[in-house]
């Protein structure tokens, strides 16, 4: 029980340092977009939006390098995938005032290009368990396959073609706002000031996730995609909430397209461009995108009818998000058994391999 408090604090005072780089990684993101006269889409869906995703990035990199655990990194950044999709929409249409309001920017781009940076992953997945397969014992039965640097660059290869069109975005838009206040010296320091807290936040999250798998004796994965994952999302989810209250609904919602555009196309294959190969499990890989599929669908269903998001959809993607953590939970427990291979029996199953 002690070390289930332990543990439980070091989250708590973690998730804590997480939020208070944020909030300073917030502020030096937006200051500097003013000072560089971006438009509103551009900052809520790359400079906030990557800011923001800064904990994931961490979150693979150290379970990566740091514990070795890839697929820890991975479902703490699937998890907080669906967090964002579900959570925050729906918690920033709770608490603005009006119908938190989307366009055709948001629907046509940033969601549509959101579901293809989903179907990329997947392929290179997919691609892993074809071309570079790892051989299983016949009890487990799992699909694994390597994944090497070569195909993690398919993925962040289309992140640059993203950052092309959003480059486009820029090349007309005027602004006439007062940034004569705006010292840039003093935002980037801040902004690096901000980026060792939340590598420091990140760290403690991440040997939590670790402990309560050993405690409770079940994979790190369930704690991962769960505590991590809500941990790391804490940025985006002040970020957006803030804004929906401000009435400042394309930003809100373009910061969580764009974070979770950054976690997929870039955090993920992070991890493997530094340690070299990683395992992934591809048994366990694409439900979990599936369900990432299902909500982004969701979301942009949403979103266009009417260009708006109602107080009834807000609600029902928190219904849909708690119900997707009421089924990990029993699967990683053993209660039911839905779907093979979740989660992997044992330990972790997928580990990194310096290459």
């Amino acid at each position: 029980m002690s070390a289930i408090l332990l543990w439980t604090l070091v989250a708590v005072i973690a998730t804590a340092i997480i939020w208070k780089g944020s909030g300073l990684l917030e502020r030096s993101s937006q200051r500097l977009s003013a000072y560089y006269r971006l438009p509103e889409i551009v900052q809520g869906a790359i400079v906030v939006a990557v800011g923001s995703s800064f904990p994931e990035l961490s979150t693979t990199v150290i379970s990566t390098l740091v514990h070795g655990e890839f697929e820890l990194g991975v479902a703490a950044i699937v998890g907080s995938a669906l967090f964002n999709i579900l959570v925050i929409p729906g918690l920033s249409g709770l608490a603005a005032k009006s119908p938190l309001q989307a366009n055709r920017d948001l629907v046509y781009k940033e969601a549509q290009f959101y579901m293809i940076a989903v179907a990329v992953l997947t392929l290179t997945f997919a691609f892993a368990a074809i071309y570079h397969p790892v051989e299983t014992s016949p009890q487990g039965g799992s699909i694994q396959g390597e994944m090497t640097r070569w195909l993690a660059l398919m993925p962040v290869a289309l992140y640059g073609l993203y950052l092309f069109v959003q480059y486009q975005d820029t090349l007309d838009h005027e602004s006439d706002e007062d940034v004569s206040d705006i010292r840039p010296g003093r935002e980037w320091g801040r902004l690096a000031l901000s980026l060792v807290v939340i590598v420091i936040g990140v760290e403690g999250l991440v040997r939590a996730a670790i402990n309560f798998g050993d405690i409770f004796g079940t994979p790190s994965f369930l704690w991962g995609i769960t505590v991590v994952a809500a941990g790391t999302s804490i940025p985006d989810a002040f970020v957006s909430i803030r804004a929906a209250r401000q009435g400042r609904g394309v930003t809100s919602i373009a910061n969580v397209l764009g974070s979770n555009t950054f976690d997929l196309l870039v955090c993920i294959p992070a991890g493997v461009l530094i340690a070299g190969t990683a395992v992934i499990d591809f048994s366990l890989a694409a439900p979990m995108m599936a369900a990432l599929t299902f909500a982004t669908v969701l979301l942009f269903l949403m979103m266009r009818t009417h260009m708006i998001l109602s107080r009834r959809e807000s609600v029902c993607l928190l219904v849909v998000y708690t119900a997707f953590v009421v089924w990990v939970s029993l699967e990683s427990f053993g209660i039911i058994d839905l779907v093979p291979h979740l989660p992997p029996p044992g330990a972790v199953s997928a580990h990194a391999t310096t290459g």
